[in-house]
């Protein structure tokens, strides 16, 4: 008996020394993909038991009490679980693989989120971490050429967003084709407000099976976006992410310099024109080098061109509880433009995310965002000054001093002194005006969620509200150079709109499984409420650029107008979305949405969208293929209304004056009122494609093919003895392409893996129908684009080159050049119609402006706690109208650039291609023809970055995360037009904005 007593004794103590062995053990660890980036959000759980974790933003784990003989399983969404035994370790890292068989990585579809491996849409996601290298305020920049099928425009201005077009052009209203930004459940017509570092991810959902979901406002596409969430029971994150650096132009255009002008302006054989070099050369001096030019030599681009700083900082803690989470950040960024005057962005930005779990069925949150932004943007008539401004005059005049004009504020250069037209100088401009923007927006939305039946059945609510202002505010101050060149009244033009846009959603979702059959359900219901009002005054003699002052001129107001405005929207739409899958390879997807607004007399429209999906891969034919490791097949078909038109856009009402009435005179009037009852446009498209995956999983290809029609397109259409058109819908248009995406990543070791990929789109845009239009014009009668049954939206209009005239016999044997009293250096046109005459008959379409492919390429590596990554892009197929230097030579007494100065035809045998400098002034060779309708096509090599990382794997205690980075953003563009940027979003260069490269140094700070 005591034997027994004793031996339970040492079994007792044994068992309770066990025990303890197991509770006193703490496990840390990272986890992350082959590629070596971290996991964040994966679960690491004591397998058997309820014990666990999740790892943080760095991919760090640590777990308290694992018994010493037990196993850690880790899982991540879209990769394969592992089971590591714990060995008695106190620190296990480990790599996940993709797992393409599951393809589990969840993906936001809107009102909800969607597996990878069960979407039957075209729908692509960006992760935050493919953002961050792009230095800029717009978050939209950062997606050029990441994604077949999205064509982002950039603007180099300070402030302005890019012009983002998916899939083409399917309407022929303004903003009408613009796709929809959804952030976080709200409704924005763009997203310049917000900050890069506080996003997740962005979803494109490109076809209309994706989109339809958000019914009329997604006609051309839907941009989703996620912003950082914290995470329960998780410990405070505290981010620091901050780069600064200097903005630099980029191919600039040379114009002809002093010694070249004055070559062409002597060789026009143009009296005043060598008058007014004269006239230089005695104002100005004769120069040392060549005593028959003047002594100035002024480089305008280079003179009105600057560095521009560019800075960016954020803030951000991010964590949570046993019931709440947290994401609270800052952001300041500061843009200055590349243009001397005052041109410039700052932006400063508050978030706060929260989310409350009050119970088991019931969880509640809010999200906000505060921005104050502040731009100044450019005077765009400075870059077109200094395009045609004379080289032989210098920015400043110390004649006008002298003669003691009372110049003020400043002496600037006069061309008109030397004889020219116009002022020629660009910095009046530059240093008097002044344009101001301040925006302020408050974006506030708020959620309750109940779980009706745990995992199953939830109802949701969510109301949000935008409310934002503008404010602008145009100074013109006075100056005096001369009689001939002066302001004589400051000028104020102030503007200011109030916009506030609501939105209320309610959705009831189910999702459950029935052994192999997978059903998912939702239906929900929007309301939306979109009003704005607006008001704007001009005034004279204000005071100068004054922030605080106060001025009443109410007895004698010359010269002063004030204008006012307001209007409101109400939209009320219902909507249901059924998504059903059989054993992982028969996919249904489903929507039907019914949209009604007031602004139609057909209130209601209906829209619905299929999808199908077959993953072959899972088939048994397919086991052990040794090609594929996932391959599914997949199309949808939809129909999607667009209602982006103004409320009375269908109205419009003229008068007619009548002077004759047989032979007989007669005055009178008549007031004609039309109303055309505009209907919904109409986006119907087909979309097929595929996803497949090689090599295990290193190789992943995705292709699409569709094909969107744009029917009932709303069009302008001239009326019947009447002046004036009214807006219809007679049109048709259809936009096709394929899209391809491949990318290829391998970990060859522990410490070094890479990647490389690439996209491709192509894009045929064509107008179908016109109702009994032959052609829609657009553009000036000099500059004319058209639209034409058969061809694509907007192509460019003119004439065809054959060649020039070279010498005088060329001319007597062509009964055209006689007819038009033509000399050598003048065009040759090609007779299409075969007349024998050249009369606008001939004229041809010249191109588009539209792409017909776009690419992208990338690679990266990373090396133990090195990064590197370079982007690039292209585009082709595009033509670009170079109105800005028509405008130029079309006028007279003005520089030329350096381009046509070296190639201008000055002698037979010189040039077939461009005019001479006497002839390029002539109204014939002024024609809209194919020498002022350029190629732009370029390649741009769009980022490198290079950035090492201290305590990337977290194992060194007491030191945070720090990345530290350099970053060159289109540091190089290759390209043949005559232009500062061969990115023109409409196709029509009047002086567009350069597009700098980027240069910058920045860190990253995590603890």
């Amino acid at each position: 008996m005591k034997m027994r007593n004793k031996l339970l004794l040492i079994f007792l103590l044994l068992s309770q020394t066990a025990i303890i062995a197991q509770d006193g053990i703490t496990v840390s660890g990272t986890v992350s993909d082959t590629e070596g980036q971290p996991l964040p959000g994966a679960s690491v759980v004591v397998k058997g038991t309820t014990t666990g974790t999740q790892t943080d933003f760095d991919g760090v784990f640590t777990l308290n009490n694992v018994p010493s003989n037990g196993i850690l399983t880790i899982s991540y969404l879209g990769f394969v679980a592992q089971d590591i035994p714990v060995e008695g370790r106190n620190s296990i890292s480990t790599s996940l693989l993709v797992d393409a068989q599951a393809l589990d990585e969840v993906v936001v579809i809107g009102y909800g989120e969607m597996k990878s491996k069960d979407l039957t849409s075209a729908i692509t996601t960006i992760k935050s971490d493919e953002l961050a290298a792009t230095p800029t305020g717009q978050a939209m920049q950062a997606l050029q050429g990441k994604i077949a099928g999205l064509q982002v425009v950039s603007n180099g201005s300070p402030g302005q967003g890019p012009n983002v077009r998916v899939r083409g052009i399917g309407s022929y209203l303004g903003n009408a084709s613009t796709p929809l930004y959804v952030v976080d459940g709200m409704f924005f017509n763009n997203i310049d407000f917000l900050n890069m570092a506080d996003i997740t991810s962005i979803s494109i959902l490109k076809d209309a099976s994706a989109a339809a979901i958000y019914g009329v406002r997604a006609a051309n596409g839907v941009v989703l976006i996620e912003t950082k969430s914290g995470s329960y029971n998780k410990k405070p994150e505290f981010t620091y992410d901050g780069y600064s650096g200097y903005q630099v132009a980029q191919n600039v255009l040379k114009l002809a310099n002093a010694e070249q002008f004055t070559t062409l302006a002597l060789e026009s054989g143009s009296d005043p024109d060598a008058q007014f070099i004269l006239n230089a050369m005695q104002r100005y001096g004769r120069s040392r080098i060549n005593p028959n030019v003047p002594n100035v030599n002024t480089d305008w681009y280079d003179e009105i061109i600057r560095l521009g700083v560019i800075q960016n900082h954020s803030i951000g803690v991010t964590g949570g509880g046993e019931g709440a989470t947290y994401a609270i950040g800052a952001n300041y960024f500061g843009q200055e433009g590349i243009l001397k005057m005052k041109n410039e962005y700052q932006r400063f930005n508050l978030r706060a995310k929260l989310d409350f779990k009050v119970n088991d069925w019931l969880t509640m949150g809010a999200n906000t965002v505060i921005s104050n932004a502040v731009r100044y943007d450019p005077e765009n008539s400075a870059w077109r000054t200094a395009y045609y401004a004379v080289p032989i005059m210098p920015i400043y005049d110390e004649a006008l001093l002298a003669d003691d004009l009372g110049v003020f504020p400043k002496n600037y250069a006069n061309a008109q002194d030397l004889g020219y037209r116009g002022g020629q100088n660009p910095f009046p401009i530059l240093d008097l005006n002044e344009n101001r923007l301040k925006i302020k927006n408050i974006l506030a939305n708020f959620y309750a969620q109940v779980d009706i039946v745990p995992d199953k059945l939830t109802f949701k609510t969510s109301y949000s509200h935008n409310f934002e202002t503008l404010e602008s505010r145009q100074v013109r101050l006075p100056f005096f150079v001369g009689n001939n060149f002066k302001r004589d009244n400051a000028t104020l033009v102030k503007r200011k709109t109030i916009v506030s846009n609501q939105i209320w959603d309610n959705t009831l979702s189910f999702s459950d499984s029935y052994g192999k059959h997978d059903l998912m359900v939702l239906l929900g219901t929007s309301y939306r409420n979109e009003a704005f009002d607006f008001i704007g005054a001009t005034g004279l003699d204000f005071p100068l650029r004054e922030e605080s002052y106060f001025l009443d001129r109410s007895p004698t107001i010359p010269e002063e107008s004030v204008i006012d405005g307001a209007g409101q929207e109400f939209g009320l739409s219902f909507f249901t979305r059924v998504t059903y899958n059989y054993d992982n390879r028969y996919l249904l997807y489903g929507t039907f949405r019914a949209d009604g607004v007031r602004k139609f007399k057909k209130k209601w429209g209906y829209f619905p969208t299929i999808g199908a999906g077959w993953v072959v891969s899972k088939e048994k034919f397919m086991e052990n293929n040794g090609v594929f490791d996932f391959l599914k097949l997949r199309g949808s078909w939809g129909q999607l209304g667009n209602d982006k038109v103004p409320s009375q856009s269908g109205a419009i009402t003229s008068t007619l004056s009548l002077t004759a009435l047989g032979d007989l005179p007669f005055n009178g009037l008549i007031t004609s009122s039309d109303f055309s009852e505009l209907d919904w446009e109409l986006t119907e498209e087909i979309n097929t494609g595929l996803t497949a995956h090689f090599l295990n999983n290193h190789l992943s290809l995705d292709v699409d093919y569709y094909i969107r029609d744009t029917k009932n397109a709303i069009i302008p259409v001239q009326r019947v003895l009447i002046p004036g058109s009214i807006l219809q819908n007679v049109g048709e248009i259809r936009n096709t392409g394929f899209e391809v995406a491949l990318s290829w990543n391998k970990k060859v070791s522990e410490d070094f893996s890479y990647s490389i990929g690439g996209n491709f789109a192509s894009l045929r845009n064509e107008v179908l129908d016109l109702g009994d239009q032959l052609h829609l014009d657009a553009g000036t009668a000099e500059f004319r684009q058209r639209s034409i049954v058969g061809e694509p939206m907007f192509v460019f209009f003119g004439r065809e080159i054959t060649g020039v005239y070279q010498n005088d016999s060329e001319i007597q044997a062509d009964p055209v050049a006689i007819a038009n009293e033509l000399e050598p250096g003048d065009f040759k046109y090609k007779d299409n119609n075969g007349d024998g005459d050249i009369t606008d008959d001939d004229r041809k379409v010249l191109g588009s402006f539209l792409p017909s492919y776009s690419f992208g390429i990338n690679v990266g590596f990373d090396y133990k706690g090195w990064d590197f990554s370079a982007s690039s892009i292209g585009q082709g197929g595009n033509k670009i109208l170079n109105r800005k230097r028509g405008e130029v030579i079309f006028t007279n007494d003005t520089n030329w650039d350096r381009d046509f100065a070296i190639n201008r035809w000055h002698g037979e045998g010189t040039t077939n291609s461009y005019p001479s400098s006497a002839g390029v002034r002539k109204g014939w060779n002024q024609k809209l023809s194919d020498y002022w309708v350029e190629d732009g096509d370029f390649f741009r090599l769009q980022n490198i970055t290079i950035g090492y990382t201290v305590n990337k794997k977290g194992d060194l205690k007491g030191i945070p995360r720090t990345r530290i980075y350099f970053t060159a953003e289109k540091p190089l563009t290759i390209f043949n037009y005559n232009g500062f940027n061969p990115e023109v979003a409409n196709g029509v260069d009047n002086q567009t904005y350069p597009i700098p490269a980027v240069y910058t140094v920045g860190v990253n700070i995590k603890i």
